[in-house]
């Protein structure tokens, strides 16, 4: 990773994300956590504080190096232990079924290919676990959705290759988890930056 992407992106999203109007957001994605929990994406553990207490163990996967030593002050007062395990979401150094729970916010839009991050969310969820997610996306609003388009080439550069209009919901169930639960929403500010999937994905309990 260059500069850029290990070091200012990861400064310019712990603010950014760091909104007051996000953290519901981040309690509800949150809650029914338990045991341990993978994250991918966990960038600057904005999430960390909104851990419930049944949660033993986080294992992170992120890219940049920065986000770690953004989050070490949150780290320092978690009742919840954090480790390092991965860099890749395409890539997860775990056997097959091996959580029960994997959490993931405003992630899928910048991991390069967002289908095979969640085929593998699929294969280390053990039959019956659970996908929480909270992620921005393609707005159904056609109008909002060219602005999406046009806007996010400029997005990719600045924000770590985020893209503004991945159809979050249909890239989910195309994965084979089975969608219990997805709330679609505009956040505050500009509609093209804030259509939101938030909800619960799981693994059919039958799944080989």
């Amino acid at each position: 990773m260059g500069f850029y992407l290990d070091s200012v992106v990861p400064r310019l999203t712990n603010v950014t994300m760091n909104r007051a109007d996000l953290r519901p957001i981040r309690d509800r994605v949150a809650a029914g956590l338990a045991g341990e929990v993978l994250e991918i994406g966990f960038g600057s553990g904005l999430n960390v504080p909104h851990y419930p207490p049944a949660v033993s163990r986080v294992l992170a996967v992120d890219p940049a190096q920065a986000g770690r030593r953004l989050a070490a002050r949150r780290l320092a007062i978690s009742q919840v232990p954090v480790e390092f395990a991965g860099l890749d979401g395409e890539q997860l150094p775990w056997p097959d079924a091996r959580f029960g729970h994997v959490l993931i916010t405003w992630t899928l839009c910048t991991i390069p290919d967002p289908g095979k991050a969640l085929a593998e969310i699929y294969r280390v969820l053990r039959p019956g676990g659970a996908l929480h997610f909270a992620e921005h996306g393609r707005s159904p609003d056609h109008a909002v959705a060219r602005w999406q388009d046009r806007i996010t080439p400029v997005q990719r550069h600045l924000f770590g290759g985020c893209h503004l209009g991945r159809p979050i919901g249909r890239l989910i169930a195309g994965s084979g988890l089975q969608i219990s639960r997805m709330d679609n929403y505009y956040l505050q500010g500009p509609k093209t930056f804030g259509y939101m999937f938030e909800g619960r994905a799981a693994k059919p309990a039958e799944a080989a």
